[in-house]
């Protein structure tokens, strides 16, 4: 089923229309009827957003279409994705509303919704507020002018949030000294990020942190580091600190200018997390995309790995299902159970910050805990997604190239979810093999289906 607000509930996904006020407006009264369901009391929703310049638009659009259905509705403006999972379950609100398209350009936007217990909403419930706009069964439903909601703005909303985060830092250890460049991306962590880590001692400096609407991930954030890395040269800086948009996604950099993938933060922080003895069952969940050179490095700290299919519902499931508190994924999604109910990059970056300190070792030498394999990636654009099962030539390659890898490597072979592409990715001991399966492998579907 092709979701209405995808699965990070970001404009772009396949079959899904562009986002427009009236569609946000029937987005904002289905939710509010499903949260009426719940119990016969006066009910309430959290409203947040990012930075950019849709968002103001769709945040009057999401406020009237609550409030006509007699729910009422909180304001926080601006404010990572994590923060308005913490605020929705402070304040036992009956859900949050996140007005943001995360990594994306400006010109996207999108929905993501959590429950009233600060997780992302279960698929029931947004598949029937999904049914209730697509069946057009929502226009139909219309309170008494007696039943009209307010709305409000919670002014301490980051103030909260702000504590939160600050307590997830270990109590005997400090930031004092420490020499950090925040990169904010324009975006939703430009207000609380800065703060957070000057409040627990650090030395910091910042970029992109005075968002205009347009510039929101542009050529910045967790994926462009290249700006982050100039300006810790120019300041000598230990730790460069890299957000997503909407703030649940860290990219480190180290204090030699190299790019740590969100691998290499899982099993810096999961060593510290064994070490301490949080470590819950002695497990880390990651998604098939992470690199084959986390699995090798787990193994060496005896620690067990679960693998999931990629998203962070995917990566939450698994967490919950195995009871683990420590997952995610190599984008730099992680999610620390024993903290916050979802991805968190500034959560993440404490933990990371604390097994610097934990440790007193430089991010480089801690790095050193894990070798990426050499990995590529190769995205092919196809005309149908029939089941790669079905495909008899392209199991034929990858069963070729498993026996020659020995299980020194892996290939994996998966259509997007949100694009009508292929993607065949391989890992291995040396550049060469691992160029030389891809090429092969990726030359096979695209005769099958490109």
């Amino acid at each position: 089923m092709s979701r209405l607000f995808g699965t990070d509930g970001v404009r772009g996904v396949a079959n899904v229309p562009p986002m427009t006020a009236e569609m946000v407006l029937e987005i904002g009264r289905a939710t509010a009827f499903v949260c009426k369901q719940h119990k016969n009391r006066r009910h309430r929703i959290v409203i947040g957003k990012d930075t950019r310049i849709s968002g103001y638009m769709f945040e009057s659009a999401l406020t009237a279409g609550i409030c006509s259905m007699g729910v009422d509705v909180l304001l926080v403006g601006p404010m990572p994705t994590p923060g308005i999972a913490f605020i929705t379950h402070s304040m036992r609100a009956d859900a949050g509303l996140v007005i943001s398209a995360s990594h994306n350009p400006y010109q996207d936007n999108g929905i993501k919704i959590f429950s009233r217990d600060g997780y992302k909403l279960p698929d029931a419930e947004e598949d029937e507020i999904e049914r209730l706009i697509t069946t057009g069964h929502i226009k139909d439903i219309r309170p008494t002018a007696g039943e009209i909601g307010k709305a409000k703005r919670i002014d301490d909303a980051m103030g909260r949030y702000i504590v939160f985060c600050k307590n997830t830092f270990p109590e005997d250890l400090s930031l004092e000294g420490m020499k950090l460049v925040l990169d904010c991306a324009n975006g939703a962590t430009y207000k609380v990020a800065p703060i957070i880590f000057s409040e627990l001692g650090a030395d910091i400096k910042t970029i992109c942190c005075e968002p205009n609407g347009l510039n929101i991930n542009d050529g910045c954030g967790s994926q462009h580091t290249q700006a982050l890395t100039k300006k810790m040269r120019e300041n000598g800086a230990d730790v460069g600190l890299a957000f997503d948009g909407d703030g649940d996604r860290l990219i480190a950099v180290d204090e030699k200018g190299r790019e740590l993938t969100g691998d290499h933060i899982m099993a810096i922080c999961a060593q510290m997390y064994k070490e301490r003895g949080w470590l819950k069952n002695n497990l880390l969940i990651t998604t098939v995309m992470s690199n084959f050179g986390l699995s090798l490095a787990l193994k060496k700290m005896n620690i067990e790995q679960g693998s999931c299919k990629v998203g962070d519902r995917y990566v939450l499931e698994m967490m919950k299902a195995r009871d683990a508190v420590v997952g995610g994924e190599a984008s730099g999604h992680m999610i620390f159970l024993n903290h916050h109910t979802t991805g968190d990059g500034i959560l993440t970056a404490l933990q990371l910050l604390a097994a610097m300190r934990y440790y007193d070792k430089p991010l480089s030498e801690l790095a050193e805990i894990m070798q990426s394999a050499p990995q590529k990636m190769i995205n092919i654009d196809v005309k149908t997604k029939p089941p790669l099962e079905s495909l008899t030539s392209v199991q034929d390659a990858i069963q070729a190239a498993e026996s020659e890898l020995k299980g020194k490597g892996r290939v994996l072979v998966r259509y997007s979810g949100t694009q009508s592409m292929c993607r065949v990715m391989v890992e291995s001991a040396d550049e060469e093999t691992t160029h030389r399966l891809c090429d092969s492998i990726s030359a096979v579907v695209r005769q099958a289906i490109g």
